[in-house]
């Protein structure tokens, strides 16, 4: 087995650190306490909360549930992707549970039953169906709040709800999570501004109502002691400075690194070595498998925003966009066209802003807009 995992739940063994992070999600949310976890995206947070829902404390105690709300855009779309993710979880295991979530959801308009073969239940739950997402959501927490075991849920990309057009979305999710005393919450986001908006204003609704937790990257050291055993273990060898660029090249970021070994451990046969010319191949390869995709997005962005993308790309990390001496290097129209396009960006989450420096949020879109603006550029050295 390939030891770099980037799909599916991953082995305790290929788990790269992050055990302290573990342990705190885990002891948080068994002594009853809500979690915020903010990072960047494609940093890990997702692998994390499965691997904590992998670990006994809370497979055997708790109904997990991990629900990703990044493609919804209205209080209907997260009613059907939070009670979908309910049904799979607990529904299907039993006829009992099946039945008391019958009992429950009043509200849709499902078709519900029993498969005659298997005897399994059966639930046919359309976007359509929810009419009511107001009274349908408070009946999916009715039925969490009397399920048999103390339940987890997971809202990843939590920000998302602050989007929708419903002005009351965080108010009317917070009343509901107040009076759950059967749920413990992890509120997972990306966009680190306007999570942290969310927790820490006081005049919000989730005002200090969850721990907040923030996901750095994984040490190099760590990072480079993981790669070189599993590389080790399976007969193969790589230096600690061709791992050192490769992390560099995208900031640390979990997948992308990640992504870039899995690939690399496949390049080389057991008894050979990594080397910086298998790493240039590799990521190559991995940017024109990415490239169709980018070039669709890119032809659909507006000429002013792509000048500002590639712009971003360029410096890595881009302070006093607006200013008179960024717009000269690198040709951009106005101060006002400047942030008018860094304000679509970020909406759209092609940009993110941190501490005053603008970045592109997907390391892995950053380097191919590198490569893209300069084809001789050589990304790594």
């Amino acid at each position: 087995m390939n030891p770099f995992v980037i799909t599916g739940s991953v082995p305790d063994e290929y788990f790269c650190d992050r055990r302290d992070e573990a342990e705190r999600i885990i002891r948080t949310v068994t002594n009853g306490d809500n979690l915020c976890l903010i990072s960047p995206r494609r940093m890990g947070k997702s692998k994390l909360v499965d691997f904590c829902y992998g670990k006994p404390q809370l497979r055997k105690n708790y109904h997990t549930f991990y629900i990703d709300i990044l493609h919804t855009k209205s209080l209907q779309e997260f009613t059907y992707c939070f009670g979908r993710s309910v049904f799979d979880q607990l529904a299907t295991k039993s006829r009992k549970t099946m039945t008391a979530l019958l009992a429950c959801l009043k509200s849709v308009n499902a078709k519900f039953g029993f498969d005659p073969v298997s005897g399994l239940p059966v639930f046919n739950l359309e976007l359509g169906d929810i009419v009511r997402p107001d009274y349908t959501l408070s009946e999916i927490f009715e039925y969490l709040e009397h399920a048999d075991k103390p339940c987890i849920v997971t809202f990843d990309e939590f920000q998302q709800i602050s989007k929708y057009p419903e002005e009351n979305m965080e108010a009317l999710l917070r009343s509901h999570i107040q009076r759950t005393g059967n749920c413990n919450f992890i509120f997972s986001g990306s966009e680190r501004h306007l999570v942290s908006q969310m927790f820490l204003a006081s005049a919000r609704p989730f005002y200090h109502s969850a721990s907040i937790m923030e996901l750095a990257p994984i040490p190099l050291p760590e990072y480079t002691s993981f790669v070189i055993n599993h590389f080790e273990k399976g007969g193969r060898m790589i230096s600690e400075d061709v791992i050192k660029k490769v992390y560099d090249l995208y900031d640390g970021n979990t997948y992308c690194i990640q992504k870039t070994f899995h690939e690399a451990y496949d390049s080389v046969s057991p008894g050979q070595e990594c080397t910086l010319s298998d790493i240039v191949s590799v990521t190559d390869s991995i940017l024109e498998e990415n490239g169709t995709g980018y070039r669709l997005m890119l032809s659909e962005i507006p000429t002013r925003q792509k000048e500002l993308l590639y712009a971003v790309a360029s410096e890595g990390e881009a302070r006093h966009i607006t200013g008179v001496n960024f717009i000269r290097k690198y040709s951009l129209a106005s101060s006002s066209a400047v942030q008018t396009a860094a304000n679509k960006l970020k909406n759209m989450d092609l940009l993110t802003v941190s501490d005053g420096a603008y970045h592109i949020s997907d390391p892995m879109f950053r380097t191919y807009l590198r490569r893209l603006a300069n084809p001789s550029l050589r990304l790594i050295d």
